[in-house]
């Protein structure tokens, strides 16, 4: 059976262009409080800072080892799965669903061996459309309408606290899938994949002109659904290629 440090260790919080070192600390000391320590960071403000760190209340070795990242797509490598969460319904058509509910999600992907990503936007705009496209749904916490932003450090605590809660639970999540079983597509394939995608789109002249955000925004959608396994990642890749040969062809004839 797998044990509640096995599952943990499967669980990243992500935290995209923080402003204030405090959030930080103050982030990291939620963590570390339900038992969570891997903290990574998307082009923070400030950071490493004697701020982050008084606030941290002694969480030290969660901002110790805190990654540093460029970009979302380089802190969610090695992921299968990644929930952002947001206080605003966006122009990005994402399942919505609860923080109850995606800890049930993050513990059975984590049981299944999978890697899994939870995504917290800055203090004042959240995630932006194009950082929640790299999601496979949102997480909303249920705050009133006319009052509904918390700190970036409550999030991450009404998050990590969800998920000690399902872990002290009697129903444990379901058993790893067998060794043999193909392993999910990771974020850093998936962006290769949607790349080749917007490439053969455009070599087939699907767009006929127009603005392609749109649907590749509809299409990360699709796939981000499907959860597709290395396999059928390599066979679509094969597809997107033969038609960009024939594209290439068709134009040179």
């Amino acid at each position: 059976m797998t044990s509640a440090n096995d599952l943990i260790a499967l669980i990243r919080f992500v935290l995209v262009r923080t402003s204030h070192p405090g959030n930080i600390g103050s982030a990291a000391r939620a963590m570390r409080t339900m038992g969570f320590s891997r903290m990574e960071l998307v082009t923070p403000a400030r950071f490493p800072s004697p701020e982050a760190v008084a606030m941290a209340a002694g969480a030290d070795d969660v901002l110790e080892a805190a990654g540093l990242h460029g970009g979302l797509v380089d802190s969610l490598a090695g992921s299968n799965l990644a929930l952002g969460l947001s206080a605003r319904r966006r122009g990005v058509n994402l399942p919505e669903i609860s923080p109850r509910e995606a800890a049930a999600q993050v513990l059975a992907a984590a049981a299944r061996g999978e890697q899994v990503a939870l995504v917290f936007g800055n203090e004042r705009t959240g995630l932006e459309n194009e950082e929640l496209a790299r999601c496979h749904a949102m997480v909303r916490i249920p705050s009133v309408d006319d009052f509904s932003s918390l700190n970036l450090s409550q999030a991450v605590q009404v998050m990590a606290y969800e998920l000690r809660v399902a872990l002290l639970g009697e129903d444990l999540p379901p058993p790893p899938v067998p060794q043999d079983a193909e392993p999910l597509a990771d974020a850093a394939q998936m962006e290769r994949f949607y790349e080749h995608l917007a490439q053969m789109l455009d070599d087939i002249d699907f767009h006929k002109g127009r603005a392609p955000t749109t649907i590749m925004l509809r299409l990360r959608k699709l796939f981000q659904r499907a959860q597709m396994d290395e396999r059928e990642l390599r066979m679509l890749h094969g597809v997107f290629a033969d038609a960009q040969r024939m594209a290439k062809l068709a134009r040179r004839d």
